[in-house]
């Protein structure tokens, strides 16, 4: 019998899960961890997603094609980078929220470099998390992290846009 993909997905799931209730039942130590931390991250994710893909919606629906062409798109320039990075700052969640709005902003007229700077910025300056590595590294140590790195997204993205159109590849279009 073969099972299809979401079947194998599940499977592994619930073997996962009777692993964590086996390692509870006999106390073995390193499974009891781990569903302590599976627990601990589940719930995270439940009080940060719902919420999170909720703007995500709005954004999708309230933000108009010509202000993410303007802001985002072809003729945007060095400002697209500013607006994509603040956007980045802005963003709670990491990944798991980042990357549904940079696929609402490519499908709204965003070009692959400023996707691509949103995406890599979200993983660098957002806000919480500027101020705890200042708070613990110190403001010096933020502010050279920042200086060296932005640069860094702007270039990458702008030679990840050309190798992307040079190749002729495209994302996905909404169904």
């Amino acid at each position: 019998m073969k099972l299809t993909k979401a079947q194998q997905n599940y499977l592994i799931f619930l073997l996962f899960i009777a692993f964590l209730g086996l390692s509870f039942l006999f106390k073995y130590e390193p499974g009891v961890r781990m569903g302590h931390n599976f627990i601990l991250f589940a719930t995270d994710m439940l009080l940060i997603l719902p919420p999170a893909f909720v703007l995500i919606g709005l954004f999708d629906v309230w933000a108009k094609r010509e202000v993410i062409e303007r802001h985002f798109g072809e003729d945007s320039g060095l400002r697209g980078y500013l607006w994509a990075i603040l956007l980045a700052a802005t963003t709670v969640g990491g990944a798991l929220v980042a990357l549904p709005v940079a696929n609402a902003l490519y499908h709204k007229g965003a070009r692959y470099a400023m996707v691509l700077a949103y995406v890599s910025a979200a993983a660098l300056v957002m806000i919480p998390m500027t101020i705890m590595e200042a708070t613990i590294l110190g403001p010096s140590f933020t502010v050279v992290r920042l200086v060296v790195s932005l640069p860094l997204v702007i270039i990458s993205s702008l030679l990840l846009e050309k190798f992307l159109l040079r190749s002729g590849y495209l994302l996905p279009a909404e169904k």
